[in-house]
């Protein structure tokens, strides 16, 4: 029997959810970040710890065309 995967409600929210402490950015959700800076990063190298962790998942959500993910649905 296949599983089903369940998406994690909490990290999406902490996505959703989480400022940019510093930089250009200081203060913009993460997932209104340009692409262009996302990809900086991973260059760069992602920060450390939860934010970069955070980052890196917008970067791949962004890289892959799948920011409608966070798009509010509009009924």
């Amino acid at each position: 029997m296949a599983k089903t995967i369940q998406p994690d409600k909490k990290a999406f929210f902490d996505l959703m959810n989480t400022i940019m402490p510093f930089g250009k950015y200081k203060g913009v959700r993460l997932v209104d970040l340009p692409e262009p800076y996302l990809v900086w990063f991973s260059q760069k190298g992602f920060p450390k710890g939860k934010l970069g962790e955070l980052l890196q998942s917008v970067y791949e959500i962004k890289v892959n065309g799948l920011e409608y993910l966070f798009r509010k649905r509009v009924r």
